[in-house]
């Protein structure tokens, strides 16, 4: 009982937007009947390929986990299913929030990079302008 309350305390901070005067949720926590909070799916709504197929490669980095797909629903419909199945006492949301958090930091790294030489393209192709003069 306490580790589903930790759960919802944990899933309670997801993020929604807003459509059409209407609140949103952008990710649910599915859990079949029977099943425990080892296998999960998330379904995470206005979402595609580019976050499915990067968070399951970063969630299956994690030697914990067992089992990480996904699936979009159709391909009309922009929302995704996640499905985590871990081994031993780890709940599967804790793997998610992890994916989630090192992909952000591999993102952020690349944004970096890509800001870095774009300032580095910048610089040389002043001087070389100063130098033509």
């Amino acid at each position: 009982m306490e580790e589903d309350q930790e759960l919802e305390r944990k899933m309670s901070g997801v993020k929604t937007s807003m459509a059409e005067g209407e609140r949103k949720t952008a990710l649910e926590m599915v859990q079949a009947a029977g099943t425990d909070r080892h296998c999960v799916t998330f379904v995470l709504h206005e979402e595609d390929h580019t976050l499915g197929n990067s968070l399951r490669y970063m969630i299956m980095k994690n030697p914990e986990v067992e089992f990480c797909g996904y699936t979009t629903t159709h391909p009309s419909e922009s929302k995704i299913n996640l499905r985590i199945q871990t081994r031993g006492a780890l709940p599967a949301v804790e793997p998610f929030q992890r994916g989630l958090t090192e992909l952000m930091n591999v993102c952020q790294h690349v944004l970096d990079k890509f800001e870095a030489s774009i300032k580095e393209y910048k610089d040389q192709k002043a001087n070389r302008n100063e130098a033509t003069f």
